[in-house]
């Protein structure tokens, strides 16, 4: 990954760590069906009207609203209502990252290197570390739920991976039509349809705070660059990036709700930081690797390049006493390379040259009554 898309990365880390803390403040005052369900409406109301459809089919759009919307973020905000530490659920999330790269492995095909998977060990370990250490502050049910909204993380990655998307942004905001019914739908089925209605009629400014953050800080900027990085890079070079969260996650809630934060848990911290710099190594090598690789084997290949090396291919056809009209084949990198100049056909002049040769040759072969004629080969 380049550095600036690193730097991205950990931004949308910082993120997603202090909206936890957004999460408890609105669960203080929306019932946490509710809340999941106004976060998406804010998304999507205004970006429908503002960016076009998604380039992936219809089922990758449902499909992503239902697993990120419904499912992950509904079993995310019922956890800290079940008596979650915004803290400890910022780190037990994580577990997506390991979950997403064994998905990508086994689904895409896209196998991580020795020292990635390293990587997502130690950060494993680092939140495992945490959560043993961190005993008291949460439920069972809501570990077990905070546990399966990392599992439909990793699955709504895939999705996103899987879609091919090429405008991440319009999937974001296309998808978020989907949850907000379905969510509405259950949080009748737990609170009560008049519940829920007061809770929306009754919304104060701390909750109001709390859904424009969830919606368009977390969800619009930071869903909007981890999107973009999923599409660019593979899952094993971006996902590990989640394991800064928990660092953000419990220093931001040490701030603003008082949650303590210990030896072990800065320990641990240390122990995530660790797993995520083989990550972030392994990423820099295959960049540094590849473009020295690039400079040894493979020349800039430019169609005066490649005009340059089909004439040297013919005039050795002629010293040698073949064929002149032979052509040595083109490697496929040279076809990929020149694909930006010829994306179609070839330019206006050419086609013109083309096009009065021909006509040139069908006259003379008119003339002299027989085929065109060809080059010689002498």
């Amino acid at each position: 990954m380049k550095a600036s898309h690193r730097l991205l990365a950990v931004l949308v880390a910082a993120i997603w760590g202090v909206n936890f803390v957004a999460i408890e403040l609105g669960l203080r005052d929306l019932p946490p069906l509710v809340l999941t369900a106004l976060r998406f409406v804010a998304v999507a109301v205004p970006l429908v009207f503002l960016v076009p459809r998604p380039s992936a089919r219809l089922r990758y759009v449902v499909g992503y609203g239902l697993v990120l919307g419904v499912l992950k973020f509904g079993a995310l905000f019922t956890a800290l209502a079940a008596g979650m530490s915004a803290g400890l659920a910022s780190l037990v999330l994580q577990a997506q990252a390991l979950m997403s790269v064994l998905l990508a492995a086994a689904v895409l095909s896209e196998r991580p290197a020795r020292s990635q998977v390293a990587g997502v060990l130690v950060g494993s370990v680092g939140i495992g570390v945490l959560a043993v250490g961190s005993g008291g502050h949460t439920t069972v049910i809501g570990f077990a739920l905070t546990l399966f909204a990392a599992a439909c993380w990793a699955v709504a990655n895939l999705v996103m991976r899987a879609s091919g998307e090429t405008r991440p942004l319009s999937l974001l905001a296309w998808s978020s039509l989907v949850p907000p019914l379905p969510l509405l739908g259950l949080a009748g089925v737990v609170n009560g349809g008049q519940a829920v209605l007061d809770a929306i009629t009754g919304l104060s400014g701390r909750g109001l705070l709390a859904v424009a953050y969830v919606a368009y800080v977390s969800t619009l900027v930071g869903f909007g660059i981890w999107n973009r990085l999923i599409v660019r890079y593979s899952i094993a070079q971006v996902a590990p990036f989640s394991l800064l969260v928990p660092v953000f996650g419990l220093s931001s809630a040490w701030l603003l709700l008082d949650e303590p934060i210990g030896p072990t848990e800065l320990a641990a911290a240390a122990i995530v930081l660790a797993g995520l710099a083989l990550v972030v190594r392994h990423s820099t090598a295959d960049r540094n690797n590849a473009t020295t690789a690039g400079q040894r084997h493979e020349p800039e290949y430019t169609p005066a390049t490649a005009a340059s090396a089909q004439t040297n291919a013919f005039s050795s056809a002629r010293s040698a006493g073949s064929s002149p009209t032979a052509r040595a084949p083109i490697p496929s990198s040279v076809i990929s390379r020149t694909s930006m100049a010829y994306p179609c056909q070839p330019p206006t002049w050419v086609r013109g040259r083309r096009s009065v040769r021909g006509s040139l040759l069908r006259m003379i072969s008119r003339t002299t009554g027989g085929a065109s004629p060809r080059p010689s080969n002498r």
